[in-house]
């Protein structure tokens, strides 16, 4: 059986880290809030209320028992308008205790990363993320696969050493 995202994170006694190499995601519980970030509207970050969800209580219960939380997204550029929108609503992920680096992706040219997107949860675990070509979720796909776990581990240490915190990265 493969685990929820809640189930992953919640498993998670050391490290979960998570590297996006996509720059669109189709993801239809976010289509509201890309239509209203294209009309204009941008969360206060002084207005946690307004933006605050259960993803990120997740995030903080999982900071909160001593796991690192890392998330590194590697990006052309100049970025699309999906990732324009994401850089917009990254803080809130910030704000619950997550870390971020983004990386432009003509500076990962010599890395050896995986084809897929991924979880790793400490170093063991690795949940595949799957998506069509337009970006829609696919499904996902669990291993415990050492080399597959060493590979996931090697290309996210790769990809956050070179890549840019959140607060100093500005989409181009």
């Amino acid at each position: 059986m493969t685990p929820t995202y809640h189930e992953l994170l919640t498993s998670a006694t050391v490290s979960a880290v998570h590297l996006e190499m996509r720059d669109v995601y189709t993801v239809e519980s976010e289509q509201q809030r890309i239509q209203a970030w294209r009309d204009g509207h941008r969360w206060d970050p002084a207005d946690r209320a307004s933006w605050w969800r259960p993803w990120l209580d997740l995030i903080v219960e999982t900071v909160g028992r001593g796991v690192d939380v890392r998330r590194a997204r590697v990006v052309s550029e100049p970025v699309s308008e999906y990732i324009r929108y994401s850089h917009s609503y990254a803080f809130t992920n910030v704000a619950a205790g997550e870390r971020l680096r983004w990386l432009p992706r003509r500076r990962a040219s010599d890395l050896a990363l995986p084809g897929n997107d991924f979880w790793l949860v400490d170093g063991r675990l690795v949940l595949w993320n799957h998506f069509d070509g337009d970006g829609r979720p696919t499904g996902v796909e669990v291993t415990e696969d050492p080399a597959a776990a060493k590979l996931c581990a090697s290309a996210f240490e790769a990809v956050w050493e070179r890549g840019v915190d959140h607060e100093d990265y500005r989409p181009a």
